[in-house]
């Protein structure tokens, strides 16, 4: 069974930081582009970063760039988003996807066929 799972999430104060964790069972991770997605309450999802099977090509959105970095541990099946510098505005559920071949753009959603649950992040003070 193909399951990606996501965790890490929770409530930081702005400026700190999270590791966001997604751990996939049933397949191999390393062989698939993995996508890091987030939506918040009334907004579309939008894709926040990605990073090709080898490793070798990644994608930030422009609100995340220099503040978010994305990699791969293939002994753990798991791609991590690691999350600098939070700000209220990156409050929103977290979601991973996962497909072996991207047609388009990586940050678009409708590339991906297989998702995680989601994992809540709270920027507050």
């Amino acid at each position: 069974q193909v399951q990606l799972v996501e965790s890490g999430g929770g409530l930081v104060q702005p400026g700190g930081s999270l590791r966001l964790s997604c751990a996939a069972s049933g397949f191999s991770l390393n062989n698939y582009f993995v996508g890091w997605f987030r939506q918040a309450p009334g907004k579309e999802r939008e894709g926040v970063a990605c990073i090709s099977s080898s490793g070798g090509s990644t994608y930030f959105a422009d609100s995340v760039k220099g503040r978010f970095t994305i990699s791969r541990d293939a002994a753990m099946n798991t791609v991590y988003l690691r999350m600098n510098s939070l700000k209220p505005e990156d409050t929103a559920v977290y979601y991973c996807a996962a497909d072996l071949r991207i047609f388009g753009a990586c940050y678009r959603r409708q590339e991906y066929d297989h998702w995680g649950q989601g994992t809540q992040v709270t920027v507050s003070s």
